[in-house]
C-alpha cells in the first residue's frame, strides 16, 4: 500500500480518477490502483459513487497514461486495465514480469482465452461438476471459419438442430461481435457471414447474468429472445439479426414471471462453477450467461462467458468491488511481508 494524502476537500470537483500521486503527502494508507480503459468503460465504471466509496476506504484510481512507460508511472498496488490489441498485450506482460509485486486484473494471456468462442466454452464442456443441484453445459455449436456456401451442408452433418443461433467468432468486445442472428431453415443459413460460431438455440425465457467478482457472486435476471414454438419454425424462413440482447434488453428481476422461469439457478451450484472457472480460466473479473431450458427446472446452459462486463448495471457493484480490491491489496501485503526475513 502507498501512502497518500487524503485532505482534498477544498480542491474542488476534482475526481480522484483525475489526481496524480506526486501531489498527494504522506499522511494517509492508500491504495492505488492504476486503471487503463476506454473513455465509454470509465464513464460506466468509475461513476462518482464508486470512487467516492472506494476513496472513503482507503483506495485511489489513478488513471494510466498510455503515452508513457507503464514502468516509469505509479507505483501502483493494482492494475485494472480492459484494452485490447497486441502492443497492450506485450507491455502488460513485460510489467507483470518486471513487478511481481503488483496485482494486473487480469492476466492479459488469461483474458485472450475468451477472444474466441470456441475455446471460451470450451472450458465448460470439459467440466465434471456434481449435479446435485444441477445440471450445467454448454449448447451444442459447430464452428465455421469460411465458405458460408457449405454452412448448411456442415450443419447437417453436426447433427444440429434448427433454429440456429449465429455469433461471431471473434469475441473482442466490440459492438460487431455481440451481434446475433437467429437461422430459421437450411437455405437462409448461406446468408451468415463466416468466421462464426453456431449453436442450437434453447428456449429459456429469462438471460441469468453471472457477475463475478473475485469470491463474489450476483445474479441479475433479463429478457431475452422469445422461445421458437415448432410452429414458427414451420412457418418462418430467413435470418433474423438482433442487437447486443443482454446489453439492450430491460431488466427481468422485477417482471411478474412464471416462478418456473424466474427461479434463479442454486446459490451452491453457481459457487462451484465459478470456483472451477476461475481456476480454470485464470480469471477473477467476469460473467456468465446461463438459461435454463424450457420446461426442465435443473438443466442450465452457459452460453457466454466476458471479461470485466458491464459491472456498472450490477445492483450494489460499488460495495462489491471496492470490498474485494482491499481483500487483493490486503493478501499481497501479508505476501510481500511473508517473504521479509
Amino acid at each position: 500500500m502507498r501512502l497518500n494524502d487524503d485532505n482534498d476537500e477544498e480542491e474542488g470537483p476534482k475526481t480522484m480518477s483525475q489526481c496524480s500521486i506526486g501531489h498527494l503527502q504522506p499522511e494517509k494508507s492508500f491504495v492505488i490502483v492504476g486503471y487503463a480503459l476506454t473513455s465509454k468503460k470509465v464513464e460506466s465504471f468509475l461513476k462518482p459513487k464508486l470512487e467516492g466509496l472506494a476513496r472513503n476506504k482507503g483506495i485511489l484510481f489513478v488513471a494510466i497514461d498510455q503515452n508513457r512507460p507503464l514502468s516509469d508511472q505509479g507505483p501502483f498496488d493494482i492494475v485494472l486495465h480492459k484494452l485490447t490489441g497486441k502492443e497492450w498485450r506485450q507491455i502488460l506482460e513485460e510489467y507483470r514480469r518486471t513487478h511481481p509485486e503488483v496485482t494486473v486484473l487480469d492476466p492479459p494471456d488469461a483474458i485472450q482465452h475468451l477472444h474466441n468462442r470456441q475455446s471460451m466454452l470450451q472450458c465448460v464442456a470439459d467440466m465434471n461438476l456434481s449435479e446435485t443441484y444441477g445440471k450445467v453445459g454448454v449448447p451444442r455449436q459447430l464452428v465455421i471459419k469460411r465458405d458460408s456456401s457449405s454452412i448448411p451442408d456442415a450443419v447437417t452433418k453436426a447433427g444440429l438442430i434448427l433454429p440456429l443461433v449465429a455469433k461471431p467468432l471473434v469475441a473482442d468486445g466490440s459492438a460487431k461481435s455481440h451481434e446475433l442472428s437467429l437461422a430459421y431453415d437450411e437455405y437462409s443459413l448461406q446468408k451468415l457471414e463466416p468466421p462464426l460460431v453456431l449453436q442450437e438455440f434453447v428456449n429459456h425465457g429469462v438471460l441469468f447474468k453471472v457477475y463475478i467478482v473475485g469470491e463474489a457472486i450476483k445474479v441479475v435476471r433479463r429478457f431475452s429472445l422469445p422461445d421458437v414454438t415448432k410452429r414458427e419454425l414451420s412457418k418462418n424462413a430467413g435470418v433474423f439479426r438482433f442487437p447486443r440482447v443482454s446489453c439492450a434488453a430491460a431488466s427481468a428481476d422485477d417482471a411478474d414471471l412464471d416462478p418456473s422461469v424466474a427461479e434463479l439457478p442454486p446459490r451452491p451450484l453457481l459457487e462451484r462453477l465459478a470456483k472451477e472457472l476461475r481456476r480454470r480460466l485464470g480469471l477473477r473479473l467476469f460473467n456468465l450467461d446461463i438459461i435454463r431450458e424450457h420446461g426442465r427446472r435443473d438443466h442450465f446452459y452457459v452460453i457466454d462467458i466476458n471479461y470485466f462486463p458491464g459491472y456498472g448495471k450490477m445492483p450494489g457493484y460499488e460495495h462489491i468491488f471496492t470490498d474485494f480490491l482491499l481483500s487483493l491489496a490486503q493478501s499481497r501485503y501479508k505476501k510481500v511481508n511473508s517473504w521479509k526475513p
